[in-house]
């Protein structure tokens, strides 16, 4: 379902000026944000309005469990199908939420600088991980956390919650005694301050892409101003690292919601990815570390990237990483 009256910066914008670009995005205060921020620089980069499209997913309206609705691609199938219809132009995703598998007639035209792609605590009284209380109550919905916190806290209750960020904060000091989100949504709706603990990515490795936006068009779009200002936009050493740690989902046949964290970063001319796979209750667990050299055009680049996800997965593999978490029953 879509509203194009929502968020329309264009609504004023005179009648003969150039087109709108019409941005596709979920409800969520975090997806609007999100995607304004885009929008703005969309609009900067192209001299065009852009208006903001809401499309309503299952994922938004369904409170069941993420893994019974097969993993977090429900947020985006709503929003390809109204791309593919013709109701939107571009699209906005928080790219540890799309499918890695290709989507037909669909491209990820741009990727921006990504933000802190580490998860945070947010407990009462400022608790961390180590100091709540035997037996805390920690809330999340994503089996790659409930592995984590049985790993180093074998103690607590984590229950599965839904809902969106405001939802999940309020539970703390309600039912909750603490919940796991991402820094970046925190930072997007300026809720940092929430939290109480950044987890290392040394032993809190995030989900692959997680931080990360993808910017998402049909293939072979002919608006070469839409696409000059996408270029404009796109950061290429974010697209390498979250190429490298989607490649280890693709390649274990992994869903978005796997029990998988994976690191990625850039430095200097090196590409550093490592990446653990765990068991449901975190008391067994595969990590994997490869590194490329980057050479070359953008494209041997992404290559590179490529290769060295692959090498991480191999490596999975080998190491029995695949029956550990039973991967090939996620869903891509």
């Amino acid at each position: 379902m879509t509203d194009t009256t929502a968020n329309d910066p264009s609504a004023t914008a005179p009648t003969d000026g150039p087109a709108p670009i019409r941005l596709g995005t979920r409800a969520s205060r975090l997806a609007v944000a999100q995607s304004q921020d885009v929008a703005d620089r969309l609009a900067a980069a192209s001299g065009r309005p852009v208006e903001l499209v809401t499309v309503t997913s299952e994922g938004d309206t369904n409170r069941a469990s993420l893994a019974s609705l097969g993993g977090t691609g429900v947020f985006a199938s709503a929003l390809r199908e109204a791309l593919v219809a013709g109701e939107v132009d571009v699209l906005v995703h928080s790219l540890k939420d799309l499918p890695t598998a290709p989507y037909p007639g669909l491209t990820i035209a741009a990727v921006p600088k990504r933000e802190d792609a580490r998860d945070v605590l947010v407990a009462r009284n400022g608790a961390t991980v180590e100091t709540l209380p035997e037996g805390a109550k920690v809330g999340t919905g994503s089996p790659r956390r409930v592995a984590q916190l049985k790993a180093k806290r074998p103690d607590l209750d984590v229950v599965d919650i839904r809902g969106n960020i405001d939802t999940r904060l309020g539970r703390v000091d309600d039912d909750l005694d603490a919940v796991v989100l991402a820094a970046a949504g925190l930072t997007r709706i300026d809720r940092l301050s929430a939290a109480t603990e950044l987890l290392d990515l040394g032993f809190w490795p995030s989900a692959p892409g997680q931080g990360a936006l993808a910017i998402e068009t049909r293939a072979g779009e002919p608006d070469t101003n839409l696409l000059a200002a996408l270029r404009k936009i796109e950061h290429a050493p974010t697209r390498l690292t979250v190429t490298a740690e989607r490649e280890i989902l693709a390649k274990l046949e992994a869903g978005c919601s796997a029990p998988i964290g994976a690191t990625a970063v850039v430095d200097a001319e090196l590409l550093l990815v490592s990446a653990t796979v765990y068991s449901p209750d975190g008391s067994e667990y595969r990590t994997a570390s490869h590194a490329a050299v980057l050479e070359g055009s953008a494209q041997d680049r992404l290559a590179e990237a490529l290769e060295v996800g692959g090498r991480v997965a191999a490596e999975l593999l080998e190491n029995g990483a695949g029956d550990l978490a039973d991967l090939a029953d996620s869903v891509k």
